[in-house]
């Protein structure tokens, strides 16, 4: 293996939070050195790796959006193809994609607290050979879901079904579906998002769900928006838009916690009102669980009503007794013809990219570690991953992650501290799974993610304006944040 470059920090992931956390390096500590290590050929993450038809934001683009650069197209409900773009631009107008390594998969991390450095072991190529990088600090921003592969259940006789069975996750380029009947299998945002696009030049479309989600049309363009775009300079009208956004986000979420049956009349009485009042809104669109247990869908101009309403799509809820050549038998003894079926259903999580991490020779077990404001482990160095939230938009906390690690980086350099590392010296907190999330991809994986805790700085808010004022404004050296450098105690 040749010799290590060194680096004063490295990012791991050019997507959407890599792109966005190298941009805040490059603005608020212009004196340190970065490179991006990006295991595909492509910025964009996920917007470059899901190809499937009409992939787009399931938040509106003012919150998904980076706080640095505003959003300027019409659509707030935008479309994957332009959030790519966006995302390429935003790299390329901050110069931050000079730094980026393509094809290099980070797999192991070990740090070293007698040098305060971290050695970060790649792979590369075909051959998969090993490249080394050292670095003062590491910051992942691999999001926390496996590229590789989606979630596939072991569906029974799956192997009999004489069509094709795809996974969006690894959408054919080559796949002809027009005219075809498809089963897409799922009801979460992915499934909501290709059943009205399928539907626009298949035979006909099925959505079968075991159980339903709650769904929400919103327009596509931000009518608001646009008209303070119209009539102020673009900055201050994407301020004002996001402002507005992220302040009804919140209202409605903690509306929807505190009033939650209030809130799930009101979804589903707006589901009848689009479907019509002969459509079974009781069986298809009502979940047995509370709104923001799960994360809502949300559906650009009632697209999906509308495919329901054409009778190019329509809702099945039921459970799969198997597959069959033709299509799929249903337990309540139905069946479902299909030439194509989709399955839907969901990602499996993938902490950190799946990286071995090392502290002075000792394998960090990271279930056994708590999450220090949502981006820090106990007890690990020099170390931050960025985590969106669950009830609003990605970037929202991943803008903030990086704000704040740019604020210990500038914070290390005026002490004269080489190390940075959250300490839990609180005997009185008490531990919580790091997401209070009901939802199948999250209870899959949740034992191996590290915990929260009862108390700040180890509880997770889910909440921006609370988590603006601590990451942005609030005492780096809380108490629990210990700044060292070899040989002082701190």
């Amino acid at each position: 293996m040749p010799a290590a470059r060194h680096f004063d920090v490295v990012v791991v992931g050019a997507g959407l939070s890599g792109i966005g956390a190298a941009c805040h390096l490059t603005r608020d500590c212009p004196d340190r050195s970065y490179v991006i290590l990006e295991s595909r050929e492509a910025i964009g993450g996920t917007w470059d790796l899901f190809r499937y038809p009409g992939i787009r934001s399931d938040s509106d683009m003012y919150t998904l959006g980076y706080s640095f650069r505003p959003w300027t197209e019409s659509k707030a409900i935008a479309p994957g193809s332009l959030i790519l773009d966006y995302v390429r631009d935003t790299a390329a107008a901050f110069g931050v994609d000079r730094h980026i390594k393509f094809g290099h998969r980070v797999t192991e991390a070990a740090w070293d607290s007698a040098r305060s450095v971290w050695t970060v072991t790649a792979t590369q190529g075909a051959d998969e050979d090993q490249i080394a990088f050292t670095c003062n600090f590491l910051f992942m921003c691999s999001g926390y879901y496996d590229y590789d592969t989606g979630h596939m259940p072991a569906f029974p006789e799956a192997e009999r079904f004489a069509g094709r069975i795809i996974h969006p996750q690894s959408w054919p380029a080559d796949l002809d579906y027009a005219a075809r009947r498809i089963v897409v299998i799922g009801s979460g945002a992915t499934a909501v998002t290709l059943v009205p696009e399928l539907a626009k030049t298949a035979a006909h479309v099925t959505m079968l769900q075991r159980s339903p989600t709650y769904i929400v049309a919103r327009p596509a363009e931000d009518a608001f928006a646009n008209r303070l775009r119209a009539r102020l300079p673009p900055a201050l009208a994407y301020r004002i838009t996001r402002w507005r956004n992220i302040l009804l986000g919140l209202f409605f979420y903690n509306l929807a916690r505190r009033r939650p049956q209030r809130v799930k009349d009101g979804i589903i009485a707006l589901a009848q009102q689009a479907l019509g009042p002969d459509y079974d809104v009781a069986t298809h669109f009502t979940p047995r669980y509370k709104p923001w247990d799960q994360r809502l869908c949300l559906v650009p101009d009632g697209d999906l009503f509308a495919a329901l309403k054409s009778g190019a799509a329509s809702i099945v809820t039921d459970q799969i007794e198997r597959f069959t050549p033709t299509g799929i038998r249903l337990r309540s003894g139905g069946e479902i013809a299909a030439d194509i079926i989709v399955t839907a259903t969901g990602l499996q999580l993938k902490l950190l990219g799946g990286l071995r991490v090392r502290v002075d020779g000792s394998i960090v077990d990271f279930a056994k570690t708590l999450c220090y404001k949502g981006m820090m482990f106990s007890d690990v160095p020099n170390f931050a991953a960025s985590f969106g939230y669950t009830n609003a938009s990605w970037t929202l906390k991943s803008d903030l992650t990086a704000v704040y690690v740019c604020r210990l980086l500038n914070a290390m350099k005026r002490q004269g501290a080489t190390q940075c590392t959250p300490r839990r010296n609180d005997p009185s907190v008490t531990e919580a799974p790091f997401l209070d999330f009901t939802s199948g991809y999250v209870q899959r994986a949740i034992g191996a993610f590290p915990r929260q805790g009862s108390k700040k700085p180890w509880r997770l808010h889910q909440n921006y304006v609370r988590d603006l004022a601590m990451l942005r404004w609030g005492r780096l050296a809380d108490g629990t944040m210990a700044f060292t450098r070899p040989g002082r105690r701190g």
